[in-house]
C-alpha cells in the first residue's frame, strides 16, 4: 500500500505513480527548483525501488513546442542516439506528466573542485557535439518545425516568447532588446541542429568527473547551434565553472571535434537573445505572481537578467556602460523589519523539511524587498523620471507615465538614440538590482566569462 505524503498533486497522481512504477510510493517530495517537480521513489513488491523524477504541466494541454509533453518526446528520441539523458519511464496524457529515469550525480557544477570543472565540461562539450551532429530529419520530432534560414532560426523563439507576454507588460527595456534583435539578425548560417535551449551549467548532471545526464529540454526546437553557445554564455553566468580564461577553450574544443567554426558575433547576438526571451518571460511570470510559484527566485533572475541584457547588448554593439550612484542603506526600524526578525528568528527554526525552510526563507527575502521599496522607492522614482525627462524632452508625472513614454519614443526612434537610450536602461537596471537587492543577493556578483 502507498504510504500517505503531504502533497497538493493533481487527483489520480498518485495513483498512477505506482500503477507505473509497479508498487508502493515510498518517497514524495517536491524538488527545490523554478519548475514544479518531485523526486519519487516506488518500492516494488521484490523489494527492489524504482527511483524516479516527476515532471507535470498542471495548466498545459500538450500542445506546442514548449511543454513537458514536448520534452518527453525529444528526450525519448535521443535516448537512441547515445545522447545521456534520463529515459520517460511513463507519460500521462491525461495528467500531462512524466515520470523521468533518476539519474545519479548533482547539477552545481559551479561548487566542484576546479579539476573536476574542466573534465565534466570536456565530456560536456562531446555530448554537444554529438547533438548538434544529428540528422532533424531523422528524429521523428514531428512537431517541431525545422527553419530553413537564418531569420527563422534568429526570431521563431522570440515570437514565442512575444506571444506569451501577450502584452501584459510594458517596458523599454523589452521594447528596445526585441527591437534590437529583430534588427541584428545574424547574415551566417552553417547548419540547422536540434538544440537543447536551455543548455550549460545546472541544466547537466555529473557524477565522478562525468557527465551523467543532461535534463531540462522543455525549451528544446531546431536552429542555429550558435544559439546553444549563447545559452551557454547565459547558463555560465549563473553558475560560473570556468577558470579564468573563461569559455574561449570549450569553444575551441567544440570546433576541433565537430570541424564547425564558433563564430563569436553570432554567439554575442544569440548570447543577447537567450536573456531577451528570460526578461520577457519573467516579465509575465512576475506580473502573474502565482503563489505556487518560486517569486523570489524569479524576482530576482528578472532584474539580474535585465542588468545582463544591457550588458550584453553593450558588448555586442561595442559601447561603455557607466555604473549610477546609489543611495546609501537606511537603518530606521520597520513594521516589515519586525517581520523579517520574527520569521527569521522564531518560525523558520520549527519549520521541518528542506521545501519548506526554502519556502520560508525567499517569502522572508520577498518581504525585505518591500521594505526597501519603502525606504527607496520614491528616491529612485524621481531619478527615473529626471533622466527620461532627459531622454524624450517630457517629465511624466508618474513613473508608469514616464516609462510608457519612453516606450512610445523607442519605437519611433529606431537607431536614432540607441547608445544613449542603452546607457539610461543599464542605470536602470542597476538600480532595479540594488532595490530589489535581497532577492538579487541569492546570486549575486554575477558577470560574463570571457569567451574569446
Amino acid at each position: 500500500m502507498t504510504e500517505e505524503f503531504k502533497h497538493d498533486l493533481p487527483d489520480g497522481m498518485t495513483d498512477w505513480i505506482a500503477e507505473a512504477g509497479g508498487g508502493a510510493i515510498t518517497r514524495l517530495e517536491r524538488h527545490i527548483a523554478r519548475r514544479e517537480a518531485w523526486v519519487v521513489d516506488v518500492t516494488r513488491p521484490d523489494e527492489s525501488v524504482a527511483e524516479y523524477f516527476l515532471r507535470l504541466d498542471r495548466e498545459g494541454d500538450g500542445s506546442g513546442t514548449h511543454s513537458v509533453k514536448s520534452e518527453a518526446k525529444v528526450q525519448t528520441a535521443l535516448v537512441e542516439t547515445g545522447m545521456k539523458v534520463p529515459a520517460i519511464s511513463a507519460w500521462n496524457d491525461d495528467l500531462q506528466a512524466a515520470l523521468h529515469e533518476r539519474m545519479p550525480g548533482r547539477a552545481d557544477l559551479d561548487n566542484a573542485e576546479p579539476e573536476e570543472q574542466a573534465a565534466v565540461l570536456e565530456d560536456f562539450i562531446q555530448q554537444l557535439v554529438l547533438l548538434h551532429s544529428l540528422d532533424p530529419d531523422s528524429l521523428g520530432l514531428d512537431h517541431m518545425p525545422i527553419p530553413a534560414t537564418s531569420d527563422e532560426c534568429a526570431l521563431g523563439e522570440i515570437d514565442f516568447v512575444e506571444q506569451f507576454l501577450g502584452g501584459m507588460v510594458t517596458d523599454p527595456l523589452y521594447t528596445y532588446s526585441l527591437q534590437w534583435i529583430r534588427n541584428h539578425v545574424p547574415e551566417r548560417l552553417d547548419r540547422v541542429s536540434l538544440l537543447q535551449g536551455d543548455t550549460g551549467p545546472a541544466n547537466f548532471m555529473f557524477h565522478e568527473g562525468r557527465v551523467s545526464a543532461i535534463v531540462d529540454w522543455e525549451w528544446a526546437h531546431f536552429g542555429d547551434p550558435m544559439e546553444d553557445f549563447g545559452n551557454i554564455c547565459t547558463r555560465e553566468f549563473y553558475c560560473p565553472s570556468t577558470p579564468d580564461e573563461g569559455l574561449a577553450p570549450m569553444f575551441r574544443r567544440y570546433e576541433e571535434l565537430s570541424g564547425f567554426p564558433v563564430h563569436l558575433d553570432s554567439v554575442r547576438y544569440y548570447r543577447v537573445q537567450q536573456f531577451v526571451r528570460s526578461i520577457v518571460s519573467l516579465a509575465r511570470i512576475t506580473a502573474i505572481n502565482d503563489p505556487q510559484m518560486p517569486n523570489a527566485m524569479n524576482w530576482a533572475y528578472r532584474y539580474i537578467c535585465e542588468r545582463a541584457t544591457c550588458e550584453a547588448l553593450a558588448d555586442a554593439m561595442g559601447i561603455e556602460l557607466e555604473r549610477p550612484e546609489l543611495p546609501e542603506s537606511a537603518t530606521a526600524s520597520s513594521l516589515e523589519g519586525v517581520v523579517i526578525q520574527n520569521l527569521r528568528d522564531e518560525v523558520l527554526p520549527a519549520v521541518d523539511g528542506d521545501y519548506p525552510r526554502h519556502r520560508l526563507e525567499h517569502a522572508t527575502l520577498l518581504v525585505e524587498c518591500l521594505d526597501r521599496q519603502r525606504q527607496f522607492g520614491a528616491e529612485l522614482a524621481n531619478i527615473e523620471l529626471d533622466e527620461i525627462a532627459a531622454l524624450t524632452g517630457r517629465r511624466a508625472g508618474s513613473l508608469d507615465d514616464g516609462l510608457m513614454g519612453l516606450d512610445h519614443a523607442i519605437q519611433g526612434w529606431g537607431r536614432e538614440k540607441e547608445s544613449e537610450v542603452l546607457r539610461y536602461l543599464a542605470r536602470r537596471a542597476w538600480r532595479l538590482e540594488y532595490l530589489w537587492k535581497p532577492v538579487v543577493d541569492l546570486f549575486p556578483d554575477r558577470k560574463f566569462s570571457r569567451i574569446d
